[in-house]
């Protein structure tokens, strides 16, 4: 399995910038063209793809009001799951235009199937790339059936445990995926920054040996940020133009202000990992010589000795390093030295 993949033409992984997704979710609220904007200010914001989700609901929950289809807690309490899903999906006569708009704007676009027959009406718009849910991460048959598109798929593990996990990516290497990445998530909605454990993420791309992201429902960009510093290849963050716009994944989603400060923060964030390197930079390179070094602090003659008093450790940075002050205790000047004169070896008597 590959520790580099390649969506759209983009590739990703190790010692490449952070891919960064917008997440459209149910933000388009219903409207075609508030889904076309996001997909516009995705774009200008910088997001290196935009994803969609592929799903009716009676394609991913039952019409029921029985007591186990009944949200209980959060925002959505009280609703049914199908009312919820009917609310939330996005008609499947929108992606035509959704992926041709995409396309002719020059940004990725791709989705998160919710069963079969998703997956089909994605095939048949040439989809880059798949998504698994985090929901979705146990529908083992789901996951092959997207492995033998032959595309790459990333596969969020929110409340998947280290088995689960295991075997969502064997049911994707069974089904033929040759280009498969994890990522890490907390299926909160939204979720505290101090359930997300980032320190995961580094043992995620030990234990599993894949492009290793984050997938992150908290409302800011720390999380995301520090994600990049400890590895994450891809970052996925809910998107939306207005957070108050009253949808379902409205109020925990970025605005186009903090996605453009996410794009722009994450790689600044991933520069800095650099190598490893403890030599002088280039931006250190004018302050070499404000380093301490060693000063005469007396006029001396032509064969006196130095002692204590005649040398001090001082900015700036001419002389012979401060290492040097003990050695030289006892040594003699080979000519004559002016007060504040650097300490140079040629100065000192064999």
């Amino acid at each position: 399995m590959s520790k580099m993949i390649n969506i759209d033409g983009r590739e990703i992984g190790e010692g490449r910038p952070p891919y960064i997704v917008a997440e459209m979710s149910a933000n388009h609220n219903g409207n075609l063209q508030n889904a076309l904007d996001i997909i516009t200010f995705a774009k200008k914001c910088g997001a290196d793809a935009v994803k969609i989700q592929t799903y009716r609901p009676d394609t991913i929950t039952l019409n029921s009001h029985e007591d186990e289809f009944i949200i209980k807690e959060g925002k959505w309490a009280g609703m049914s799951l199908y009312e919820l899903f009917e609310q939330a999906h996005m008609p499947w006569e929108w992606h035509k235009p959704l992926f041709k708009y995409a396309r002719e704007l020059g940004i990725t676009i791709f989705s998160a199937p919710f069963d079969n027959t998703a997956v089909d009406l994605l095939e048949d718009l040439n989809a880059p790339a798949y998504k698994i849910a985090s929901f979705e991460a146990v529908d083992l048959p789901l996951i092959k059936y997207v492995a033998r598109t032959g595309k790459p798929m990333i596969i969020s593990t929110g409340m998947a445990d280290a088995d689960e996990i295991q075997e969502a990516i064997e049911a994707a290497r069974e089904g033929g995926c040759k280009e498969l990445a994890v990522l890490h998530c907390v299926s909160g909605y939204p979720a505290p920054s101090e359930d997300y454990n980032l320190r995961t993420i580094d043992d995620m791309i030990r234990r599993f040996g894949l492009v290793t992201g984050l997938s992150d429902h908290t409302l800011d960009n720390t999380v995301a940020i520090a994600s990049a510093a400890l590895g994450a290849s891809i970052i996925e963050k809910h998107f939306t133009l207005d957070r108050s716009g009253g949808g379902p994944d409205d109020s925990f989603s970025l605005e186009p202000a903090d996605l453009e400060a996410l794009c722009r923060d994450s790689k600044t964030a991933w520069k800095a990992l650099g190598k490893v390197d403890y030599g002088h930079k280039a931006s250190e390179q004018a302050n070499v010589k404000v380093r301490r070094s060693l000063y005469f602090v007396k006029d001396m003659k032509a064969g006196d000795i130095i002692t204590e008093d005649c040398i001090r450790s001082v900015r700036p940075g001419f002389g012979l390093a401060p290492k040097h002050f003990a050695e030289l205790i006892g040594k003699k000047v080979a000519i004559d030295i002016k007060i504040n004169s650097p300490v140079k070896r040629e100065l000192i008597e064999d």
